[in-house]
């Protein structure tokens, strides 16, 4: 087996440090500001809050002061333990889609990340992803319209859409723009999640034009990397499993759907720029938009990585799922437009798909979720 590259000893540290390196004039702007994170445990929020709890630390008056709502429905993560000794961030356990907690102080920015992205588990708990993605969002949108009512404005909301609002888009719009209408399922299994983050951008798009408010929309497009839980199964952490297993990787398709990958660290600088920069009512494209390849070859690259760093020997092969709608409405293709996010936000991955994966790779060896 060989030894880690230079620079992926502690790959968290690395991958803030190029975070914070690529955001100094938007991080700036939220130092000594205070900041609620919904959902703040999952995937994201593990290089999202260990970013944003390292602002200020010389002077604690230029701390940002996190809030953190979660409700630890698959679980608490061993990693909040040492994000929550810092004095600047603080965890309430809630569920929101119920009303607020009545302690929660005056915010400054608020991110709404609180949802069930896995398809394995939103089709397992569709109600509950409706709740989260609808209702949870509007007890947060009535919080900005009330805080702005009181002359205490919001100056920043995120809301997480996904990319998958669009459904399986026509070859001709491929790369999607944001633009692009959605060739969407209303019933099928996936309808829960897609079509409530399609309404929840309708929500944030009318609060933020009937009220004033600065509500801004990120729209995901196949994030992976260190925080996701390897037991999500989705695609990369399901094969990261059996290559450290030392087990056959399972593809329960052909294997011909292509996808662009896109590293969470990149995709953390993008919506922290949609945060500050985005313009109100607006959604986001934020993800790689090249290469798009194939489950085949992204499988065939984690084996080369894995065979080379982890003495892996195992093989790909291929399975029918025993789930008659494992694959029912999945998209066919799917690569983001990013023209919106590099013209308006300056927002440019550079991360490229093989570092990425090696560097996950390697993080879930020593980070067993």
């Amino acid at each position: 087996m060989r030894n880690y590259e230079p620079g992926l000893e502690n790959i968290l540290d690395s991958d803030i440090a190029y975070i914070k390196g690529r955001l100094t004039q938007e991080l700036q702007k939220l130092s000594g500001r205070k900041l609620l994170f919904t959902g703040g445990g999952g995937f994201l929020g593990y290089m999202f809050l260990n970013m944003l709890s390292r602002l200020g630390n010389k002077n604690r008056e230029e701390n940002l002061e996190i809030t953190i709502l979660e409700n630890f429905s698959r679980g608490k993560k061993s990693w909040l333990n040492k994000l929550l000794s810092k004095p600047n961030v603080k965890l309430i356990e809630h569920d929101i889609s119920k009303k607020l907690p009545k302690e929660l102080p005056d915010f400054d920015y608020i991110i709404h990340a609180a949802s069930i992205a896995s398809p394995m588990y939103y089709r397992k708990y569709p109600i509950e992803t409706i709740d989260a993605n609808v209702g949870g969002l509007r007890i947060l949108l009535d919080y900005a319209k009330q805080k702005h009512l009181q002359n205490n404005s919001i100056e920043g909301m995120l809301f997480f859409s996904t990319s998958e609002i669009y459904g399986d888009p026509t070859d001709n719009s491929i790369p999607t723009p944001e633009t692009y209408k959605g060739n969407v399922s209303c019933t099928g299994p996936r309808a829960c999640y897609d079509e409530s983050k399609r309404l929840g951008e309708t929500l944030c798009v009318n609060f933020a034009h009937q009220y004033n408010l600065p509500i801004t929309i990120a729209r995901p497009f196949n994030n992976y990397g260190p925080g996701l839980d390897i037991n999500d199964k989705r695609i990369i952490p399901d094969i990261a499993k059996n290559i450290l297993a030392n087990k056959d990787i399972v593809l329960f398709s052909d294997g011909l759907a292509t996808r662009t990958f896109c590293y969470v660290a990149d995709a953390i600088i993008g919506y922290t720029k949609i945060l500050i920069n985005g313009r109100s009512g607006e959604s986001y494209n934020i993800g790689t938009d090249k290469p798009e390849i194939s489950m085949n070859e992204l499988a065939e690259k984690l084996v080369s990585i894995g065979k080379e760093f982890l003495d892996y020997s195992g093989k790909i092969v291929y399975v029918k799922s025993s789930d008659k709608n494992y694959n029912t409405d999945n998209p066919q293709r799917r690569c983001p437009d990013l023209s919106k996010a590099r013209t308006e936000l300056k927002y440019n991955p550079s991360i490229l798909l093989e570092d990425g994966l090696r560097k996950s790779l390697l993080w879930y060896k020593d980070n067993y979720l």
